[in-house]
Formats: structure tokens, sequence, C-alpha cells
């Protein structure tokens, strides 16, 4: 599936992966990344993935986009992504499906997507389709309404936010 070359130039507001993910994770984690709030720097567990892309599938090449980096693409333009949690995530979904339409914009036939989890050794196949565009589409619109909100949206509950990086800041005293 492809559609017309795409210049990113054009887009209003270009969004990475980190983006679309946030928005599937967090829409406040969202809303505060883009307003330059970046604890992540400071975060062990954001360390630990950067060690676990670093030292798995050691023989790829990342994909600079400009406003995203993707893992890397194998022949047949399958987008890969490699995540350091133990459990798949609907935002690591996104995240690839969001990788899928910026290639597609560049005018790639993509065929899909694969998510790797190494610490588990599984991996999650992410198709790409009619729907799967539109679900992509769909999250760019909701991303770049979240971060054109004048306020922040609302806490989730703090049970969800156990390893955030954002945790200090929506919960702290």
């Amino acid at each position: 599936m492809t559609g017309p070359a795409h210049d990113p130039a054009d887009d209003p507001m270009p969004l990475g992966g980190v983006h679309i993910k946030y928005l599937h994770h967090c829409p406040r984690q969202l809303w505060l990344y883009s307003r330059g709030y970046r604890p992540e720097q400071r975060s062990d567990l954001v360390a630990f993935g950067e060690v676990i892309d670093d030292t798995t599938f050691t023989r790829r090449r990342d994909i600079d986009l400009g406003e995203a980096k993707i893992d890397w693409v194998t022949t047949g333009a399958i987008v890969h992504e490699t995540k350091s949690s133990r459990a798949p995530s609907p935002a690591h979904a996104a995240q690839v499906r969001h990788y899928c339409l910026l290639l597609e914009r560049r005018g790639i036939t993509v065929r899909g997507g694969t998510v790797h989890y190494p610490l588990i050794r599984r991996t999650t196949d992410v198709p790409w389709d009619a729907t799967a565009r539109a679900q992509a589409e769909d999250s760019e619109a909701q991303a770049r309404a979240t971060i054109a909100a004048t306020e922040p949206p609302a806490r989730l509950k703090r049970a969800h936010c156990r390893g955030c990086s954002y945790l200090d800041y929506c919960w702290g005293d």
C-alpha cells in the first residue's frame, strides 16, 4: 500500500514516534514532552532501554527521518522497533504504525512492522493496511490536539505511572 509522495516539510508540526508512544501511554506525558519537559535524561529505565537498543540487533542501522528515528527497516519495507519492555503495549504498535505512515508519505511501499521484545524473546507483528493507516492518521490528529491544548490532560491513576520518568512532576508534592 502506498500513497502519494509527501514532503515532511509540509507538516504543520512534525511528529516523531515518541510523540505517538506518549499519546497512547499518557497524553499528559505527551503534553509535557512537547513543552520541553524531558526528565527521561535522568531515568534509569530509559538508560536501560538505550542499553537494550544498543546491544541487541547490532548489525542493523537506525533510519533517521528527521522527526523520527526508526530502529531499522528490512528488505520489503518491514519496520522494526526494539523495546526493553517485558510486555507488549498498544503504544508500541501505534509507534510502528506511525513509522509506516511516515515512510509511505515518502513514497515507500510499506508491508508492516515488527516490535521486538528481546528480554522476553517475543515479537509482535503490526499489520499495515487501510485500517492501520487510518489508525495512524487518527493518532497524529489526537497528538496534535493534545499538544495544542492550553491545559495539561488529567493525570492517569497513580498505579499506571509506575516507572514513568514524569512521575515526580505529576505526583510530586
